[in-house]
């Protein structure tokens, strides 16, 4: 099959093996390159394993800290004519490097949101494990879910709060800037909102792992948030999906209570704006992310996920030291992002955006690259001319199946 992408809205609905596996090594690279922790983590649990922030974090664990890890996802294979999603060959070229590398690595494919993957997960802890989970990383993003007690069915929506919100976007793959108006969440929505993208999930875990007592002493979990400039509040952080961050934040005090008899903790860690799946698909922040992506690299301050993880596991997470945290217990890793001399020239370059002048006042090349690679498009060594098989990297023993 000759694999290329085929972009719908915000999202891409190929995926090619191959430059997955790129991407994957790349990162990898980067690790060990940059990440060296004797002292770090030595079996972690990854609850959004597939993509993003917690792909980034199960490579660091692993090839940072020599780390055995359990991936969670749900993440679909290769079908007929249809390619594979880009986390399953993501998860499939971790796995296979990582046993390239002599490390442990196993996956569990299904929903995260249910009780039947939390007790398979569990079960694998117990049997191959023997227990003793020293870090947890939750970094689920999905748009639904599937409440595992009640039944009932919630799904996110990315709208203001109060008032209706009007501000520049962009279409990504045209460069055509226009303006966008979000009629407000209603209170039903909000609700739904935060019992997908909040902390109830992820509480809801760690009371399953409590209770099968399968951590260690002085155990670390950890979720991953965003906060952003003024300029995206309105439909960032004042907006529904703000109020499921602020959730999510709360239940991180939660759950270090809960862990005291471990001596362990649980941290929120506020990362930078990034061209991932989820930050695709809401509106405005395309944009936001285009101009300060420029601006950062201008700046010798731009950092990817992988970086972003690196920095959090050796300055903060395993850096010999209590913990660094804000005012609020929050990590701040998007401390670089907002610097005065980063949002000023920001704010001063937001009002003249326009379709004219984006592609020199933006970094829109690169958000368009960067979007590609999500997807393994646009890798470097990588020949797209050729047939590939689309089945090509997907494990077959190490995944565990739960669908």
């Amino acid at each position: 099959m000759n694999i290329q992408p085929k972009i719908r809205g915000f999202i891409c609905t190929t995926a090619h093996p191959t430059g997955c596996m790129q991407h994957v090594a790349e990162q990898i690279q980067t690790v060990k390159q940059t990440l060296s922790l004797p002292n770090g983590p030595k079996k972690v649990l990854i609850i959004g394993a597939s993509t993003g922030y917690g792909l980034a974090s199960r490579i660091a664990s692993a090839f940072g800290a020599n780390a055995k890890t359990i991936g969670v996802f749900f993440e679909k294979p290769a079908e007929g004519k249809r390619t594979a999603s880009a986390g399953w060959y993501n998860s499939a070229a971790f796995e296979r490097k990582a046993m390239e590398a002599g490390l442990y690595a196993k996956s569990i494919n299904g929903d995260a949101f249910s009780d039947n993957v939390k007790a398979k997960t569990i079960q694998l802890i117990e049997q191959d494990w023997d227990g003793e989970v020293d870090l947890v990383v939750y970094s689920v993003a999905s748009p639904r879910r599937v409440h595992p007690k009640t039944g009932e069915v919630y799904n996110s929506v990315l709208k203001p709060i109060g008032q209706p919100y009007t501000s520049k976007t962009v279409d990504v793959m045209t460069g055509v800037v226009s303006e966008i108006t979000l009629e407000p969440a209603s209170q039903l929505e909000i609700d739904h909102t935060i019992k997908v993208m909040g902390g109830e999930d992820w509480e809801m875990w760690l009371d399953a792992l409590l209770k099968a007592n399968v951590l260690a002493k002085g155990v670390k979990t950890i979720a991953y948030s965003y906060i952003g400039p003024s300029l995206t509040y309105p439909i960032y952080r004042e907006g529904a999906i703000g109020q499921a961050k602020a959730h999510l934040e709360a239940t991180a005090k939660t759950l270090t209570q809960k862990l005291q008899s471990l001596q362990g903790e649980a941290f929120v860690s506020v990362n930078k704006a990034l061209v991932t799946q989820a930050s695709a698909a809401i509106p405005v922040v395309p944009l936001y992310i285009s101009l300060l992506y420029k601006i950062m690299k201008e700046h010798h301050l731009h950092e990817g996920c992988i970086e972003q993880i690196c920095r959090l596991f050796k300055e903060r997470l395993y850096a010999n030291t209590p913990v660094i945290v804000d005012e609020n217990g929050l990590i701040r890793l998007d401390d670089w992002e907002m610097k005065s001399e980063i949002q000023d020239k920001i704010s001063a370059i937001w009002p003249t955006l326009s379709a004219e002048n984006i592609e020199t006042m933006t970094d829109l090349k690169g958000y368009r690259h960067e979007f590609h690679r999500l997807f393994g498009f646009d890798m470097s060594g990588v020949n797209y001319s050729e047939e590939v098989d689309p089945n090509e990297n997907v494990p077959s023993l190490a995944l565990e199946p739960c669908l």
